[in-house]
């Protein structure tokens, strides 16, 4: 048995270092330069700590255990205790999101009308799920219109940089519909059910790249600036056509101003072509999946690359803007905040940055972390960088009471960024799930969720699978 992984993110190194750690033979193929994918720390020469990617981690139980055998421990950092605040604005204000559902009806937050609809839910009787329902579906259904503006609309652009409209609840928070089926009332099945442990808010010093940092110098079988240009089928497995990219240091994503794609496929020059592999894991977005599939004779192999083409990447750019402290009226005691889209804002929301982890920042400064774009906003995800740097001041300087010019700004853009858990990834998903029994494995995002964890859970399951001939057939 030898595995192939195409791609050097976080799912792709991890489910590499699980297979090395059962004895598996492997090779780990990265185009870019740099591994670890969207798990990038830039600091800046002024001092500021920055994340292009996830800004902090929820700590699992999977998690945890991959940061002790990688020796990260003395490199966890927990969020200072104020980050467990957040705010959604309304109204122009920002207002403390209730963290319980007695909070919620005891707080001004919604109207009385809500309230009432809150109350209502406890009568509900358990149902089946509506089969393709989307997330505002749902949450319209249950709590009513004014929840889904204010409440699941920002939650949502927070979490996929997506729309609850299109995204589908199956795919994104499967346990609410088991709620509904046992109890009817989620109010009830929350109150009933298994307690939620709150999990540990967690960054590692030096950012969260320390973690892709890590496991990539573990890796005995790690091809840094080499592009997989297609995949062949042989007797036995697959072989790849793979080439050096040329110039791969310029192939690194940096703190620029123009769009980049972390994963190109084609590019000139001769290809070489590699040992016969018995599995090919795709730990790639589902636009170079499926450029890689296409060109495939097997079973299912084309429309699965027609689903995997479908699936959207909403453009999103982060703008970190710094302050001194004495600009900023604003207390920024908590996480952050989310703009709903009925507030007309211009950024989906701010995450408090230098309030969740103060050593992020030169001492005596503030560093704020906007949104711009998503599914939700996609509009402005698009325009100039200094269109963008302005408008995000000017809009800070509205809603936190800011005096002056910031002391630094910057951004980091991505063309394509989250992919999106609507019924085009369902799709995708069910047309790439046969494949398997062709050698052929998904193992990126896409297929096992958005979230640090959800990645490292699903890696070390597939690599047990695989390792156990499990994974394929």
């Amino acid at each position: 048995m030898r595995i192939a992984i195409i791609g050097g993110g976080l799912s792709g190194l991890t489910l590499a270092y699980y297979l090395q750690q059962r004895g598996v033979a492997y090779d780990l193929f990265e185009a870019g330069a740099r591994p670890g994918g969207n798990l990038l720390s830039p600091l800046t020469p002024e001092g500021y700590q920055l994340e292009a990617g996830p800004n902090s981690l929820l700590l699992s139980a999977e998690l945890l255990e991959l940061i002790t055998e990688l020796g990260l421990e003395d490199a966890i950092q927990d969020a200072a205790p104020v980050s467990q605040q957040r705010f959604v604005l309304r109204g122009g204000q920002f207002r403390a999101l209730p963290g319980s559902p007695p909070a919620l009806l005891a707080s001004g937050f919604f109207s009385l009308r809500t309230k009432l609809r809150l109350l209502s839910e406890l009568a509900r009787r358990p149902a089946e799920p509506v089969p393709g329902e989307t997330v505002a579906a749902f949450f319209g259904r249950h709590f009513g219109p004014e929840v889904v503006e204010y409440a699941v609309r920002p939650f949502v652009a927070g979490i996929y940089a997506g729309d609850p409209s299109e995204l589908l609840l199956s795919l994104t928070f499967p346990r609410l519909a088991e709620l509904e089926r046992e109890y009817g009332s989620l109010l009830r099945g929350l109150a009933r059910g298994p307690k939620a442990v709150r999990r540990r808010t967690i960054t590692l010093r030096g950012g969260v790249q320390t973690l892709t940092d890590a496991l990539s110098a573990r890796l005995r079988n790690l091809h840094l600036g080499r592009t997989v240009k297609a995949i062949r089928a042989v007797a036995g497995g697959y072989e790849l056509d793979i080439a050096d990219l040329e110039g791969a240091a310029q192939s690194t994503r940096q703190l620029s101003d123009g769009p980049a794609e972390a994963y190109p496929i084609f590019h000139d020059g001769p290809a070489e072509a590699s040992p016969a592999y018995s599995t090919v894991a795709l730990a790639m977005p589902t636009y170079v999946a499926a450029e890689l599939l296409r060109p495939l004779t097997l079973p299912g192999a084309l429309a699965a690359a027609d689903a995997l083409a479908a699936v959207r990447y909403p453009p999103l750019t982060l703008v970190y803007s710094a302050y001194d402290r004495a600009q900023v009226a604003h207390p920024l005691a908590g996480f952050g905040a989310l703009h709903p889209p009925a507030e007309g804002t211009y950024a989906a929301g701010a995450i408090w940055t230098s309030s969740i982890f103060p050593d992020r920042v030169p001492a005596g400064q503030v560093l704020l972390t906007s949104f711009v774009g998503g599914a939700q906003f996609a509009e402005a995800a698009g325009q100039p960088a200094e269109q963008q740097l302005a408008a995000v001041h000017t809009e800070l300087t509205r809603l936190y009471g800011i005096s002056g010019a910031p002391r630094w700004q910057g951004r980091y853009h991505w063309a394509r960024s989250i992919p999106q858990f609507d019924q085009h990834l369902a799709a995708a998903r069910a047309a790439v799930a046969p494949l398997a029994a062709h050698g052929l494995v998904a193992a990126a995002n896409w297929q096992a969720g958005v979230s640090v964890p959800d990645c490292v859970k699903y890696a070390k399951g597939l690599a047990e699978r695989l390792a156990t001939g499990q994974g394929v057939g």
